[in-house]
């Protein structure tokens, strides 16, 4: 029986994914990133699942890539081996991601938060990409999204240095959405998750897509597709119930069709 890096738990309309390396911190090895695109990959085909939360546990997100794992690695084994596709996966999922971080989320747990549409944290979150101390730098996206988060002179400063950045810095510069107590973490979480497991599921799908585009097109080129798709969703029956409902001043029912 396969080693169960990721723990998926079900809660009608939301799917929890939980790291599950607690022995070494939750540190990133390759079975596990792989696991989890396979993971989130089969609860985005899922019909039933709307909002997928990402987290580790109380005192770590994911403490980086495993190391042990990446020693005496070289180029053509990272390139043949795919180290990083799975990487590129887990950003296809179209379905909302939220990360729900307490403790550590450095280097590739850092990265992997970035994957994801929100990042809830608690007031023990220490987000950074230290790689730089041990030679070499991101590699999962670390230099891209974060300097889009936090803007180029304090991500330069940030990976240059290696230097971490606690929950509430984060939060002043954009790179979380909120910070709760660690208590109050996953509650804060669920609450916002069925928040948007109640929207209509095909609009929040083109709504995020769309948001992820203004990141790599021109505005117009962004203004085109946003039109596209806001267009195409008048083919949809929750479009018909959400603005039938509205008029009839009554909650909607949608049905993801």
């Amino acid at each position: 029986m396969a080693e169960q890096y990721c723990i998926v738990e079900r809660f009608e309309s939301i799917a929890w994914i939980r790291l599950n390396r607690p022995q070494v911190l939750n540190a990133l090895n390759q079975k596990l990133i792989h696991q989890l695109a396979k993971i989130l990959e089969e609860l985005d085909e899922d019909e039933q699942i709307r909002v997928i939360v990402i987290t580790g546990n109380e005192q770590v997100f994911a403490a980086g890539a495993d190391i042990k794992e990446m020693t005496g690695a070289t180029p053509v084994d990272l390139l043949v081996k795919r180290y990083l596709t799975d990487w590129l996966r887990i950003r296809q999922i179209s379905k909302p991601l939220i990360a729900a971080v307490s403790g550590f989320a450095l280097g590739g747990g850092c990265e992997l938060a970035l994957c994801c549409d929100i990042i809830i944290a608690s007031e023990t979150a220490r987000f950074g990409q230290p790689e730089i101390k041990i030679g070499v730098m991101p590699g999962a996206g670390g230099t891209q999204r974060l300097t889009r988060a936090i803007g180029k002179v304090k991500a330069m400063e940030m990976i240059l240095t290696g230097k971490l950045m606690d929950a509430h810095e984060a939060l002043s510069y954009g790179l979380i959405n909120r910070v709760v107590p660690v208590h109050e973490l996953e509650n804060e979480v669920m609450v916002l998750a069925k928040e948007i497991a109640n929207q209509p599921p095909l609009a929040v799908r083109m709504a995020k897509q769309s948001i992820l585009k203004a990141l790599d097109l021109s505005l117009e080129e962004g203004l085109h597709f946003e039109q596209n798709s806001f267009c195409l969703l008048f083919a949809t029956e929750d479009q018909q119930e959400g603005m039938k409902a509205f008029i009839e001043k009554r909650e909607p029912k949608y049905k993801g069709r």
